[in-house]
């Protein structure tokens, strides 16, 4: 099963990742939501299954 990282900035989507597992996909959201934020303006991420449902998001202001 495919895992789809969406990375979103305050225009709408800036980047898609996609991963074969659910925790290699949290684990690189969650280790670069940081970076990502201050570089590219990131201000939330979400992990979604093939189906579309939402199985991770993370949001900062």
């Amino acid at each position: 099963m495919a895992f789809t990282v969406i990375w979103y900035g305050r225009q709408g989507i800036v980047d898609k990742e996609i991963f074969h597992a659910e925790k290699a996909a949290k684990d690189h959201a969650i280790s670069l939501f940081q970076t990502r934020k201050g570089d590219d303006g990131i201000v939330s991420v979400e992990i979604r299954k093939e189906n579309g449902t939402v199985v991770f998001s993370h949001a900062e202001n």
